[in-house]
């Protein structure tokens, strides 16, 4: 796997890969409205381009100690963008803004009743994090050549659906990381990098993910 030098180029092979790509919205009612920032930014030591993860501390009511997005509910009459770069200052610190959005993905109903709206992002510069305690345990760093890996995504059948649970394996982790969130990476993977047309809002997720 080779590694993807955080660059102009790349920036600009995002761009035109996501806007050609045509999101899909969840038309299913009572789900509540979040977004999520998948933001793409150089690794300070190594030059590779990444994408920024956190670990969610383990006593947070909702999905704690699973890692996770930048990312949280919608405000009152708030939009997605506006929302994802709101969250984005509030858990990390990073002040980005609308110049700095590439494009967003197709929304994922998640077994916990939300609707999410992932929205790409590009942070160029120096990048300085103060995350959030209450909210972040952990940043980390994701490779993109690790995202790129050819056993991503590992599909296990689920009890709870006809549709497999999505998982997939990151070295910088150390772990295992599940749908949504990976779902969402995987999708990153295919639109942005790849430039091919997938889906994966019916891919369905583990129970531990469901509050």
């Amino acid at each position: 796997m080779q590694p993807y030098v955080f660059s102009p180029d790349l920036r600009s092979r995002f761009r035109s890969n996501l806007g050609s790509f045509s999101a899909q919205n969840v038309e299913q009612p009572g789900l509540r409205d979040a977004a999520v920032a998948i933001v793409v930014t150089e690794h300070k030591e190594t030059g590779e381009a990444c994408v920024l993860m956190t670990l969610r501390p383990p006593k947070l009511n909702r999905h704690g100690g699973q890692y996770a997005l930048p990312g949280g509910r919608l405000d009152a009459g708030e939009r997605e963008t506006d929302a994802a770069l709101r969250e984005l200052q509030e858990e990390l610190g990073l002040d980005l803004g609308a110049d700095d959005i590439l494009g967003r993905l197709d929304q994922f109903p998640t077994r916990s009743g939300f609707r999410v709206s992932p929205i790409v992002m590009w942070a160029a510069g120096a990048v300085d994090l103060s995350p959030d305690p209450s909210e972040v345990a952990q940043v980390f760093h994701l490779p993109l050549r690790e995202l790129d890996s050819p056993d991503i995504p590992r599909l296990e059948e689920s009890e709870n659906s006809e549709h497999p649970v999505l998982s997939a394996y990151f070295p910088t982790l150390g772990h295992y990381m599940y749908a949504p969130t990976a779902a969402i990476l995987f999708q990153f993977r295919e639109i942005a990098l790849r430039g091919t047309t997938t889906r994966v809002s019916h891919f369905d997720q583990p129970t531990f993910a469901w509050k």
